[in-house]
């Protein structure tokens, strides 16, 4: 019955959190590649490389279904996996779609042609990798016309957050947030492109100031995922233990874990 959940670090928690309160139901394998982390300045070869080889071992794990709730993961190596690796029954699925949906308010699966929406002027924070990428404006055309994106990329938040220097993140987002404001002053949305991110979303808001609507992953994951699993029963896989694991040293990922989540977490070597 597992599902597994990718990150390459601990960013992924936020909506391994969601969807098990979504979904207590259904056993779900962590992994996180710490040993790797940061993923947001690799080239996209290396992310490509990393991604495929941790989900394989999720493969291995029992699971049929991986979701990448990891941005960078998603934007570099997503596309490439689903066209040329993916092996028959099993699914690989990212997180930018359920944010684009709801930033669009569109329901899952509405193909019709791209419209007008609400925000006009979009503010997108993510890795440098994610920026690069494009690929949050490509999947965006797909879906609306007419939505000016003003990317940020925010350096060194993902190293603070991993590294538990929570007042270095929080000034961090300030400043990014300073720096999008210069090339777009009054935002209608922004858009947390990163899982490590909800953590903060609190100073993102406060930075932001009370008129922008704040667009953030996990729930709009978990929901996603159970609308997908609903309509898809046969891609919950064959295991039937929840676990955690990590490419990094265990010891000291759980001790970070523990104190992102607020709550006993204990990894395994992957």
């Amino acid at each position: 019955m597992a599902v597994g959940i990718f990150d390459s670090g601990l960013g992924g928690l936020t909506v391994l959190d969601a969807v098990a309160a979504r979904l207590p139901d259904v056993p779900l394998v962590y992994l996180g590649d710490s040993a790797h982390a940061p993923y947001g300045v690799r080239t996209p070869d290396d992310i490509y490389n990393l991604t495929t080889a941790a989900t394989q071992r999720l493969f291995d794990a029992g699971c049929d279904l991986v979701i990448l709730a990891c941005n960078t993961a998603s934007a570099a190596a997503l596309r490439r996996m689903q066209e040329g690796w993916v092996p028959p029954g099993k699914r690989v699925l990212g997180v930018f779609v359920p944010l684009i949906e709801a930033l669009t308010e569109r329901q899952w699966g509405d193909n019709s042609p791209p419209r007008e929406v609400a925000a006009k002027h979009v503010a997108l924070f993510a890795t440098p990798a994610t920026v690069s990428s494009r690929a949050f404006q490509r999947e965006l055309a797909f879906r609306a016309i007419g939505v000016d994106v003003e990317a940020q990329a925010c350096g060194g938040v993902v190293d603070a957050i991993e590294d538990g220097d929570m007042i270095l993140a929080d000034a961090l987002v300030r400043s990014h947030v300073d720096a999008l404001r210069r090339k777009m002053p009054e935002p209608d949305a922004a858009v947390l492109g990163c899982t490590h991110y909800p953590l903060m979303a609190e100073v993102f808001q406060d930075a932001l100031g009370p008129d922008v609507k704040v667009f953030s992953q996990a729930n709009l994951v978990a929901e996603s995922l159970a609308d997908y699993l609903a309509r898809h029963p046969q891609m919950i896989g064959p295991g039937t233990d929840s676990a955690f694991l990590t490419t990094g040293d265990p010891k000291r990922v759980s001790s970070r874990a523990t104190q992102f989540l607020r709550r006993q977490i204990t990894f395994q070597a992957a």
